[in-house]
């Protein structure tokens, strides 16, 4: 027996997941995955989404609709007559024709241990709010924001030092496993639901420029915490005065240090900055236009001596 799949997803994030399913012996009937957009290091080519690209590579038909608003659109996806659409990280809010336009409806996976973290970016939120696990969870959707009945949870632990980069390569490949189970488990008709917890929901809104600026009047938890949410993408950053002018830095990593001073002041010369409690020595840096340093080479191009204030 095998499933007859509407794979739906865009990313990187995506790929094991359709690769798995695909490898578990189930139809994938269709990809749809978000238009191809421009890039290049112009930004004049067009580039097709990760999971068009696999896709392309598995040999699966692959459409690209910009919306679902047009009732061809929502007809086409009906007539492939699927079992079931498989969604990870699509990138678009599906109607209700879609969410019932197969026959066991759509099932999500998603990179948070809802209700805690329903949203655009619950990967991020988890490290920087300090949470010390996450998980992904697979959920059957509905009309509501990640508010489906979950059938599969897989728990993943965040290290202190776990940056977002990391941590979603390990939710990643988590998700692509947890979903072949789950499509297996509803190929044989034993895959349980259970309806969310209406106590614990949190948003994880998306990541906004203008929180992405470093604030060192925190504490040095809240700041080592901020900074490795954000990495590598889109980075925190903060503003140096070089020759005279203000130039953005961004910090990838971090080490939360003890001692402390005025705020957003180098104690030393091995970039420990003053927190509003504590310090942050910083560790991976990189400056406008140039390449991911670790401290001690951006230090020998940029000196940061004990007094150098931060803004």
């Amino acid at each position: 027996m095998s499933l007859r799949i509407i794979f739906m997803g865009t990313p990187e994030f995506s790929v094991p997941t359709l690769a798995a399913l695909a490898q578990a012996g189930h139809k994938i009937v269709a990809v749809y995955t978000q238009p191809p957009r421009p890039g290049g290091r112009r930004g004049l080519d067009l580039q097709k989404s990760p999971v068009h690209q696999a896709a392309e590579l598995l040999g699966i038909p692959v459409l690209t609709p910009v919306n679902f608003k047009d009732a061809t659109d929502r007809q086409t996806f009906r007539d492939f007559d699927a079992d079931v659409a498989v969604v990870i990280a699509y990138g678009l809010l599906l109607p209700e024709d879609i969410l019932n336009g197969t026959r066991l409806g759509c099932y999500n996976g998603h990179a948070s241990l809802l209700p805690r973290w329903r949203g655009a970016a619950p990967i991020q939120r988890a490290i920087m709010a300090g949470d010390h696990e996450t998980g992904m969870m697979v959920m059957k959707m509905d009309k509501g924001l990640d508010t489906g009945a979950v059938a599969l949870t897989n728990v993943v632990a965040i290290g202190s030092e776990m940056t977002s980069a990391e941590l979603h390569d390990r939710l990643m490949l988590a998700g692509a496993e947890l979903m072949r189970q789950a499509m297996d488990k509803l190929d044989g008709g034993d895959l349980p639901l259970t309806p969310q917890a209406e106590q614990g929901v949190i948003y994880a809104a998306k990541i906004s420029k203008a929180e992405t600026r470093i604030d060192f009047s925190k504490p040095a938890t809240e700041v080592h915490n901020h900074i490795r949410g954000l990495s590598p993408f889109p980075g925190a950053w903060f503003e140096l005065e070089i020759a005279g002018k203000p130039e953005r830095v961004k910090v990838l990593s971090s080490v939360v240090e003890t001692a402390g001073g005025e705020t957003g002041t180098a104690l030393f010369d091995d970039l420990t900055i003053a927190c509003g409690d504590g310090s942050v020595r910083l560790t991976r840096l990189q400056k406008a236009g140039g390449k991911v340093l670790g401290a001690d080479e951006f230090r020998r191009g940029t000196p940061i001596p004990a007094g150098t204030r931060l803004f």
